[in-house]
């Protein structure tokens, strides 16, 4: 860990109850009276959005956009962004999961950077405040963290790969975590989107951009996941349980925002954009065997994670040699449990990939950002081994 690091978090967290009844004056505080509203179809059909825009009846809206793909695109960026300067929109707000927050992350960069293709910004990370976007998240999902982070991800289909795009630019003025917003997600997805929470954790903890402020964060994160997953994978309706979870994405999206993920999310990118598997099956796939690689370098690491991720009692009855094994014999007990349960695949054939499509895989991994950071050098023969150890 460098004697030296950073941390930013500038966004403001309204959690709780009741959390989106607060939308309006947030939006008010932000000087937006004309906001463009992002979401999906589903979220429009079970009436989630219907809360949301109950909450902005006292507010002129300028737009409201719901026809954004479970994997988002550059193309769909580019046109919501032309649709909220033709409705004369004058800020943000994103309901939904990942895709539809970094949607709204891809619109706000191109907005504040007064370009009109996303394209035009690949590859800068470093661009100037620009024009201001007022933009508020709430997300539908416990998994992505993306309401906490300076990180987007988004599809180029001429490509076939995920594009990341980071930047302190895209990052939401405000998060609203309600667990009304979480309650009528299927346990598939829950398990699912919470195994990407812990992998966000575990990663953000273990890679080389590490410091004691995301390590906090992080901590906290796979405490929650432990106690609260299962119980929202059982019982749905436990607000309790939602409200835990979704502090844990923000925490975890936060964490990772600032000591940035491993070799588990190159993969996991990888396998989305080629072989299109969902994201969170994707990491609880590979969450395991990415620890095993790390485990050479993360010995310590991962031992002190045991105590978060199974209690103190486990911990303390754990030699110091043998915590590392521990942790990660937890994490694949927590995904046989969430297996058994709803059925949340544990292999890559279970998930539909296709083994001929392996090195695809592995060459689009190793472009991805995230194996820079990760504990141990990445190669080509690294992610195969990954990749054939994880299909059956």
């Amino acid at each position: 860990m460098s004697s030296y690091f950073e941390f930013t978090n500038p966004t403001k967290l309204c959690s709780g109850k009741g959390a989106i009844d607060n939308l309006e004056y947030e939006l008010e505080m932000l000087g937006v009276h004309h906001p463009m509203v992002l979401s999906d179809r589903v979220l429009e059909k079970i009436g989630t959005l219907a809360v949301v825009l109950d909450a902005l009846s006292a507010m002129q809206i300028g737009r409201v956009f719901t026809d954004i793909p479970r994997d988002s695109s550059i193309e769909v960026v580019n046109r919501i962004a032309e649709e909220y300067r033709e409705f004369g929109c004058d800020g943000l707000v994103a309901l939904g999961g990942g895709s539809v927050l970094d949607t709204a992350k891809g619109v706000r960069l191109l907005i504040g950077q007064n370009a009109d293709d996303l394209l035009e910004l690949m590859g800068c990370e470093c661009l100037p405040k620009g024009t201001a976007v007022p933009f508020v998240a709430i997300p539908t999902t416990a998994g992505t963290g993306s309401e906490a982070t300076a990180v987007a991800v988004i599809k180029n289909p001429s490509l076939h790969i995920k594009m990341e795009y980071i930047s302190q630019q895209i990052m939401p003025d405000t998060a609203i975590l309600d667990p009304r917003m979480t309650v009528t997600l299927p346990p598939r997805i829950t398990a699912s989107t919470g195994m990407d929470t812990l992998c966000h954790a575990i990663e953000a903890y273990s890679c080389l951009q590490k410091n004691p402020v995301s390590d906090a964060y992080a901590a906290a994160a796979v405490g929650l996941v432990r106690k609260n997953l299962v119980k929202a994978v059982k019982i749905g309706s436990s607000r309790e349980a939602r409200m835990a979870l979704a502090n844990a994405s923000y925490l975890a999206g936060a964490a990772f925002s600032n000591s940035m993920v491993g070799v588990v999310h190159a993969i996991g990118h990888a396998l989305g954009g080629v072989c299109q598997i969902p994201h969170g099956d994707a990491m609880n796939i590979l969450l395991p065997m990415g620890m095993i690689f790390n485990k050479k370098v993360c010995r310590d690491t991962y031992g002190e994670l045991l105590l978060y991720l199974a209690g103190p009692e486990v911990y303390q009855a754990t030699p110091k040699a043998k915590r590392a094994d521990r942790t990660i014999a937890e994490v694949i007990r927590l995904r046989k449990r969430l297996h058994d349960i709803t059925g949340l695949p544990v292999t890559l054939k279970e998930a539909g990939a296709d083994p001929a499509m392996f090195p695809d895989v592995a060459r689009t991994a190793l472009n991805d950002g995230a194996v820079i950071v990760n504990p141990r050098q990445v190669t080509y023969e690294t992610v195969i081994r990954i990749l054939e150890r994880c299909y059956e």
